[in-house]
């Protein structure tokens, strides 16, 4: 069940950016570093209702669609995570993106958060004419791991952005990444092992 959080004062929308020019090679099964943003950095992840979305979101691809996530983060305007794919990885994070967007739209519309709801309406590009909503920025700007020192300055950066935020002292107390994973302590997901 969604649950109500209150409008946060002044916030502005930033001007969208243009599209990533990163891409994801096809048939090619290394892990990418990569980065959703809400439309307009709108922070939509505020309660464990709609963090609980993508973790679902998360393990039906992993089952379903053989998508492998060795780390991630989720923080309030955008989730960072690194993932591989046997030959499509561009496809599953599409298709990801798509199934949770809808699933997101419909919490918010539970929740009467009508002010999100109409920024992501109003603002949503003159070409995007299939939907009545843009929830998730454009691309996600990803970046082929190269090495194993790589995907541990990669996993260190997304766990420290809650601390960096502000919002715990300690990566491994925001339980919505898998600093815990790397601690072997209890999580909410349950990464992959990256080999």
């Amino acid at each position: 069940m969604c649950s109500l959080v209150s409008q946060p004062h002044a916030w502005i929308p930033p001007k969208e950016k243009m599209k990533s020019r990163y891409k994801i090679f096809k048939d090619d099964d290394s892990p990418y570093f990569l980065t959703l943003n809400v439309f307009l950095k709108i922070p939509i992840f505020t309660n464990s209702s709609y963090m609980n979305i993508i973790l679902n979101n998360f393990e039906f691809y992993r089952k379903e669609q053989k998508l492998r996530i060795y780390a991630f983060v989720i923080m309030d305007n955008h989730i960072h995570l690194i993932a591989s794919h046997t030959n499509d990885l561009s496809g599953v994070v599409r298709n990801l993106k798509s199934y949770s967007a809808k699933k997101l739209i419909d919490c918010l519309k539970h929740d009467k958060r009508e002010w999100i709801l109409k920024l992501l309406s109003e603002y949503k590009p003159d070409f995007k004419q299939d939907s009545t909503y843009q929830f998730w920025q454009e691309g996600n700007h990803p970046k082929q791991i190269q090495n194993i020192k790589m995907f541990n300055q990669k996993a260190e950066y997304m766990h420290y952005n809650p601390v960096k935020r502000g919002l715990v002292q300690n990566e491994v107390d925001w339980i919505y990444s898998s600093a815990r994973n790397f601690e072997r302590l209890k999580s909410v997901f349950q990464i992959d092992l990256i080999e």
